[in-house]
């Protein structure tokens, strides 16, 4: 059978299973956390949940401690998947520059599946909200997102050999990621009011099983195995240098300009998407809360407005990178970020929420352009490396970040929900900061274009 390579197709599974039931198991915490507090039914009709906003009645209060307690329970279920996935996204995603990509692709679809099939019998058999620390640390041990996104976006690399179609490709998957993850979350409501937690659950079970057949049987590797690669070690301190040695060797031979320009720019990686990804992530649990009380069709229309960010962004990348600098099109995204959350702060009705997207078209611009940025500044083989830099900054941020601002939303939920919003506007400074630090010492696209062309030659010249 004649193999292929697009990846295209898996990403578009992959994202559209885990959104699917990703706003499920939040909503599945609440409704439990609900539950047990009021020892009752959880409520909800066609309008919207049941929510008191009386803030003098007891309820109200009670309310507030489900909020709080299950702001606290998901910050607890990230850090005990982070752990694992910050390891194994580092390593099988590092060594495919040397294995092949295709592993980074199907371990973490397996780890989807065994969760999904985990979160199927919870809600048939009502286990305990314990065993979603299991079910987090298992798909963290098969890498998880990061791992997947990781050996993804390395794929792409591969495969693009001109710089603008490279940043023009990378943004069509971040297009990709945000259409489908909009749609999967509009249709997350659907499906639970239609066919409950489980069969939801027991649906993204199957979307998983048709991601893994496709990756094994007609995704065609960009990256050639080694013979070495089933010689036997010599000794575990060689597989430990083996393993990490991609990662060592990019900062360890490059020149220090181009150390420097890594660095500046996965440290602004990280802190734009500890920002983005921190304040995003309080959305549905806002949105539960008095005085906008949705439901889950509500929470699935606010997941799916996302879709037009994304395609606006997309755009935005493309049109911007035919006439600005990539680093301009970082700026006009940060403050597009910026002027929705500050929007979404004071946001107190659902037209109003709804709103927030408009001032928030461009956000996501920065994510796929900073890649790109670092893509342009290695070599090819040191693809899988930088991605693997990125893919584990992108669980430890994305990890830091939930725990902070869940730990910040559970102390102000109480006196101003919004505070958390205006913070991660706030934090946008440090990677604003960064950039402007670019510009003054006139660190240009020029140089991300030079770089390379250097490296080549001098490593050439030292071949001869």
């Amino acid at each position: 059978m004649r193999k292929i390579l697009c990846v295209e197709p898996v990403i578009f599974i992959y994202t559209f299973a885990t959104y699917l039931t990703s706003p499920l198991v939040q909503q599945f915490i609440y409704r439990r956390l609900w539950e047990e507090e009021y020892n009752s039914t959880f409520i909800s009709n066609s309008n919207a949940s049941y929510c008191e906003q009386n803030k003098s009645n007891p309820t109200y209060i009670k309310q507030k401690e489900v909020q709080e307690k299950a702001s606290v329970f998901t910050m607890q279920l990230d850090l005990t998947g982070a752990v694992p996935s910050l390891i194994v996204a580092f390593v099988i995603v590092a060594n495919g520059d040397r294995q092949g990509r295709k592993r980074s692709l199907v371990l973490p679809s397996m780890g989807a599946l065994i969760a999904n099939i985990c979160l199927t019998a919870m809600s048939y058999f009502s286990l305990s909200l314990s065993v979603l620390f299991a079910v987090a640390f298992i798909t963290g041990l098969f890498g998880s997102m990061a791992a997947f996104l990781g050996g993804g976006f390395a794929f792409i690399a591969d495969v693009c050999h001109d710089e603008k179609q490279k940043t023009t490709r990378i943004a069509v998957v971040d297009l990709i990621f945000g259409i489908v993850s909009g749609l999967a979350g509009l249709s997350s409501g659907y499906f639970l009011r239609g066919i409950g937690f489980m069969w939801t659950f027991v649906t993204a079970s199957l979307l998983h099983v048709i991601n893994i057949i496709y990756i094994i049987f007609l995704l065609e590797d960009t990256v050639g195995v080694s013979e070495l690669q089933h010689q036997a070690p010599a000794s575990y301190k060689e597989v430990l240098r083996e393993t990490f040695s991609g990662v060592y060797m990019l900062f360890k031979t490059a020149p220090y300009k181009k150390r420097i320009l890594i660095i500046v720019l996965l440290f602004t990686f990280m802190t734009y998407l500890f920002t983005a990804f921190g304040g995003s992530s309080l959305f549905t649990l806002y949105e539960l809360d008095e005085p906008l009380c949705w439901n889950e069709l509500y929470i699935g229309y606010g997941a799916a407005a996302f879709t037009s960010v994304s395609l606006t962004s997309f755009l935005g990348v493309y049109l911007f990178s035919k006439c600005l600098k990539d680093i301009y099109i970082v700026f006009i995204g940060i403050f597009s970020y910026i002027g929705g959350m500050v929007m979404a702060a004071f946001a107190k009705t659902t037209l109003l929420m709804f709103l927030v997207r408009v001032p928030s078209l461009l956000y996501i611009m920065p994510i796929p352009v900073l890649r790109s940025m670092l893509s342009k500044v290695v070599l090819p083989g040191e693809q899988g490396a930088v991605f693997a830099c990125i893919a584990c900054l992108e669980v430890l941020t994305g990890t830091i970040s939930l725990s902070v601002f869940n730990i910040i939303y559970a102390a102000t939920v109480a006196w101003f929900s919004g505070f958390s919003f205006l913070l991660s506007a706030g934090f946008c400074i440090i990677p604003l900061s960064v950039l402007c630090w670019l510009l003054c010492t006139r660190w240009n696209e020029e140089d991300l274009a030079l770089l390379v062309p250097e490296e080549v030659s001098s490593i050439e010249s030292v071949d001869s």
